[in-house]
């Protein structure tokens, strides 16, 4: 991933993680397909004039690893692949805003990245279950010895770190979610 500043006509290149750890957690027994338009998979966000945040491959790859955490099968396809025939549930992934806070900006000693999601979760039939805003934040613990470049790349990996955890911990929290699955688990006790 790609942060780019701009700051007296002069552009500077961040480089933020692509790869991240995968996940240890048990899967529930449902087949999901995973939708990343090309919009989400090419997504540059810009907080502001002077800062453009590539968030793309490496929000891909967060969401691959996490995802996998949570279902037994998963199938992920960009919005032109057919849906396979198993499939059971449907996620749509957007990006919603992204904020970055500078010490300048925030009167503290951090550098804070803000980033907010949107999962759109359907059946296989295309019926909305639910719309979810997810939040992800990071900052540094200090800006102490960092160039706003490093700072910046290091806040926006934890809030994409804590983007990840968030969808692991409060997915099946999720109220609507959460009623499909008990309907899901009734339709097959009953067969």
């Amino acid at each position: 991933m790609i942060l780019q500043l701009g700051a007296c006509g002069s552009v500077t290149n961040v480089t933020v993680s692509k790869s991240f750890p995968a996940v240890l957690s048990t899967p529930k027994e449902v087949t999901v397909a995973i939708v990343f338009t090309d919009e989400f998979s090419g997504y540059s966000g810009t907080p502001n004039n002077k800062t453009t945040i590539d968030l793309g491959s490496s929000q891909v790859n967060l969401f691959k690893s996490a995802f996998k955490g949570l279902f037994r099968d998963v199938y992920f396809l960009n919005e032109q692949t057919p849906l396979p025939s198993d499939t059971e549930m449907v996620i749509s992934l957007s990006n919603a805003e992204v904020q970055v806070a500078t010490p300048s900006e925030n009167y503290l000693n951090v550098f804070e990245v803000w980033l907010k999601y949107n999962l759109s979760v359907t059946d296989s039939d295309g019926r909305l279950i639910t719309n979810w805003f997810m939040p992800g934040y990071g900052k540094t613990p200090n800006a102490f010895m960092y160039s706003k470049e490093n700072a910046i790349s290091q806040a926006t990996n934890v809030a994409l770190r804590d983007a990840g955890a968030k969808l692991l911990l409060d997915f099946y929290r999720i109220p609507a979610v959460n009623q499909w699955l008990r309907e899901k688990s009734s339709e097959s006790k009953a067969q």
